[in-house]
């Protein structure tokens, strides 16, 4: 991704549009994701783990 200052913006007006533009491209968000690794294994253990817990939710919700 590139952003150029346009003749005559301030820095202010450059920043808010940066700040979008990494927003709108999701770059914040990708590099949280991926700050840590985890191994496809895990992912889905993981996964597996959350589905459970939202069963027995439901479970105990509808008893």
């Amino acid at each position: 991704m590139e952003v150029r200052i346009n003749e005559g913006e301030s820095f202010e007006a450059f920043l808010r549009r940066f700040t979008k533009r990494v927003q709108q491209e999701g770059i914040v968000s990708e590099t949280r994701r991926r700050q840590h690794f985890e191994p496809p294994n895990v992912l889905r253990k993981k996964k597996a783990a959350s589905k459970r817990r939202k069963s027995i939710k439901a479970t105990l919700k509808n008893a």
